[in-house]
């Protein structure tokens, strides 16, 4: 590639109009494509990684639309009759298009890879909830034998939900929860939360699963540990199931 001073200009002037557009767009991204409320303590690891993401795709848009534009309007093809300069390449040039996005897919594969292990981290009092899908509805399980069509979760307490499906793949997600699981037939998977926002949310199923998929939603609830033992209780006598703290006080008559 022929060296000169007009050739470094134009360097220079593409690279600070890659910086300018890369800002622009990276802040136009992530100011048009808001996140959801935060519902649960992983959100904040998933959403640093989309912002992560929204930059490199601001920064590759800019290094491809910028050098692309520019070339057009400033290399357009002059009225003549003799042909451009006749070069065979860059070697240096060549090195770092291949080098740098390596690079970048390692680092964002080790990125990805410690996000993945924070937001599916386990702790020892996590609470197991069962999570079953089929078309089109959900039913949980909890602890005390119950099941219903709601799912009402403790806030601040670690939860790891053992999902299966009845007939298709469905899946799991709460907008405000981020994460989404697969629920797939003969297997059970799992995923964890800890929710930290009181209040109500929606889940839906995220994969298609036939003519009625549109309206596979139910309601999510997180609410105090208290409000949840209490609602916990009533569903035990609505189910003419014994409420866990009367269950332990019968095992102990029994056996004075």
């Amino acid at each position: 590639m022929p060296s000169s001073a007009s050739n470094k200009r134009h360097f220079i002037i593409v690279g600070v109009l890659v910086v300018i557009t890369t800002f622009a767009l990276g802040f136009l991204l992530n100011g048009v494509l808001p996140l959801p409320e935060q519902g649960v303590t992983q959100a904040d690891t998933v959403d640093n990684l989309f912002r992560v993401h929204m930059w490199l795709i601001a920064f590759l848009s800019a290094l491809v639309g910028v050098f692309m534009v520019y070339s057009f309007v400033v290399f357009r093809r002059a009225r003549r009759e003799d042909e451009g300069d006749h070069f065979e390449g860059n070697t240096t040039l060549e090195v770092l298009w291949t080098a740098i996005p390596l690079v970048l897919v390692v680092v964002f594969a080790f990125i990805g890879v410690r996000t993945l292990s924070d937001i599916t981290a386990s702790t020892p009092n996590d609470l197991a909830i069962q999570v079953t899908g089929q078309q089109w509805s959900w039913v949980f399980g909890y602890p005390n034998g119950t099941t219903n069509a709601e799912l009402v979760v403790p806030v601040d307490q670690p939860l790891l939900l053992e999902m299966t499906s009845n007939d298709v793949i469905h899946s799991f997600w709460v907008p405000e929860w981020r994460m989404k699981q697969d629920l797939v037939p003969g297997m059970t998977t799992h995923i964890n939360f800890t929710p930290k926002a009181i209040g109500e949310f929606t889940l839906a199923c995220n994969q298609a699963c036939g003519l009625s998929h549109t309206s596979m939603y139910a309601k999510v609830r997180v609410v105090t540990a208290a409000e949840y033992t209490a609602w916990l209780d009533e569903q035990a006598v609505v189910q003419g199931i014994q409420p866990a703290d009367q269950a332990a006080l019968d095992v102990q008559t029994a056996a004075n």
